[in-house]
């Protein structure tokens, strides 16, 4: 995605207090105000209603982010967190954290943003009654084991204290040095008091407090509106902003070409190939190094490769990850050897090990000794992304490569896809994607591996992997962090619940229509900045 990506490097929990007390709001580049207009985006289905404390996939997430306000703000071009609700978050130990927030925030109802939206907000998600998808993230706060426990009739978190208008405190069971850098993630925003008296009605007409509020919503589109009375750093420079649902990214990229959509997130790998898009899209284009990873999972659901250590690590080994990259995605993507891309702090590629080198000899040896795969090996992806070229050549190479028959298998849009993920409904392989959602090389490990969060499709369950995330979140230091998170990372390379593919850029294109285009390094465009021309 961009520029190297970094988690701050801290030498105790008093320095990391000192930097981020420090750090203001409004380095991002932003556009000048476009005066009037609005534009139309390419946008997915979510698969839950926008509330961000359950809103755990990138075609909500990014509407999510448009409309909230957080603690924090990761800057768009190097995703240092700095201050936006918040004034500052102080600690002396990295277990009891200050919270004072700057006044004068306002949802998008009228109400001003008090401690308490955060306090309620965050007691909400993590209460295992309410069900909420983001509630792992609050693990580390003190009272987080008993209100998320099965059953459980305890609301509030011990850990949460509100102390005034203006300033709450956070109390963790274990120091945990990053905590301040998960901040900016969307699950950490608040949520006004209405959402509180009338959850559904909520769910119907969500309210945030960040530069765009939600107009209106049909089965095609999601229209946001600029939010006069946003009082942060970084305000809408568009009268409106139109995620358009597309189902297919042909017709999305298309409609830029002809000024029909104003950007598209998505260049269809045929357009990638000898760098067609840059031709269709002169000066209207970008390409990114990003924080995101991409593989396949090997379903929970399929008992031929649950326990079946060395078919896995023959399929993984029978995908030239180098040719795919290079026919499909035009050498844009890097191959992927761990779980984590180098824009992370922390991040070595190198975990997977020889699993992820391409051995057609050797891959064929361990297929042998697996006992093989009795029928075709599927391999499925959401049809409303751009998957159907990349994973017809990885079924491809493993079918070169060891003789097993595979098949694609396209479902009808992402959220049917999730739902089946979610049901056990799936077979063989499925795909995997992720896109970070703060800068930390934890993050592309505790939420997609730990035993039982939410995003573990593979269901991957290691009590050693487990008690290695938690030694890492305590920590008191980043490089201490790093390297027990990477002996973490070094065990899924052992296990190999998923098979690493290659960590994707970011390549987007836009109209001629609107200028500051800008990607930050999540990914996602720069809501705020992006302008009409004129």
């Amino acid at each position: 995605m961009r520029k190297q990506l970094r988690v701050i490097t801290v030498a105790s929990a008093a320095a990391l207090s000192l930097v981020l007390a420090a750090c203001g709001g409004g380095s991002s580049t932003q556009g000048s105000d476009s005066g009037s207009g609005g534009i139309v985006i390419r946008g997915c289905t979510p698969d839950v209603p926008l509330v961000p404390g359950n809103t755990s996939e990138t075609c909500g997430g990014d509407m999510v982010d448009a409309m909230t306000a957080k603690l924090v703000h990761y800057n768009t071009e190097t995703a240092d967190p700095e201050m936006d609700i918040a004034e500052s978050i102080t600690t002396d130990d990295a277990v009891h954290f200050t919270v004072k927030l700057k006044k004068g925030y306002k949802f998008h109802d009228g109400t001003e943003v008090k401690a308490s939206n955060f306090v309620d907000a965050w007691n909400y998600t993590a209460s295992f009654a309410n069900g909420q998808k983001g509630s792992s993230f609050f693990e580390p706060v003190k009272g987080y084991a008993e209100v998320s426990a099965k059953d459980s009739t305890v609301t509030e978190m011990e850990g949460l204290k509100v102390v005034d208008d203006y300033t709450f405190t956070i109390e963790t069971s274990e120091p945990t040095s990053n905590l301040p850098v998960r901040l900016g993630y969307s699950t950490f925003a608040p949520l006004p008091d209405s959402f509180f008296a009338d959850p559904a009605a909520f769910e119907k007409a969500p309210v945030g407090a960040g530069p765009f509020a939600l107009e209106s919503i049909s089965t095609s589109e999601y229209k946001f509106v600029k939010f006069a009375d946003y009082a942060g750093a970084y305000p809408a420079q568009v009268d409106s902003l139109t995620f358009r649902v597309y189902t297919d990214d042909t017709a999305a990229y298309n409609d830029v070409v002809a000024n029909n959509l104003d950007y598209t997130n998505n260049i269809p790998s045929d357009f990638l190939v000898g760098e067609q898009f840059k031709s269709d899209l002169q000066d209207r284009n970008l390409v990114r190094e990003t924080g995101r990873f991409a593989g396949v999972v090997f379903s929970p659901a399929d008992e031929q490769l649950k326990d079946n250590l060395k078919l896995r690590q023959a399929i993984s080994m029978s995908v030239d990850r180098q040719l795919v990259i290079d026919q499909i995605f035009n050498g844009l993507y890097k191959p992927a050897h761990g779980w984590a891309p180098s824009v992370v702090s922390g991040a070595t590629n190198t975990a997977c090990g020889e699993s992820c080198d391409f051995n057609a000899e050797k891959a064929k040896q361990l297929y042998a000794e697996s006992g093989g795969y009795d029928g075709t090996l599927t391999l499925t992806v959401n049809g409303d992304g751009a998957h159907k070229a990349w994973s017809e050549a990885v079924c491809n190479s493993i079918k070169n490569s060891i003789g097993l028959e595979c098949l694609v298998v396209l479902t009808p849009d992402f959220a049917t896809f999730n739902k089946q993920i979610d049901n056990n409904e799936l077979k063989g392989l499925f795909r995997t994607g992720w896109q970070m959602d703060y800068p930390s090389i934890e993050n592309f490990l505790a939420p997609i591996y730990k035993t039982g969060a939410d995003s573990n499709w593979s269901q991957y369950s290691n009590p050693a992997f487990d008690a290695k995330l938690k030694e890492a979140a305590s920590a008191t230091t980043n490089d201490e962090a790093n390297a027990l998170y990477q002996e973490a990372e070094k065990m899924l390379g052992a296990d190999l619940p998923t098979a690493p593919l290659w960590y994707p850029s970011t390549v987007v294109g836009w109209s001629d229509k609107v200028e500051n285009v800008h990607i930050n390094a999540f990914g996602v465009l720069d809501f705020s900045a992006i302008s009409l021309k004129g």
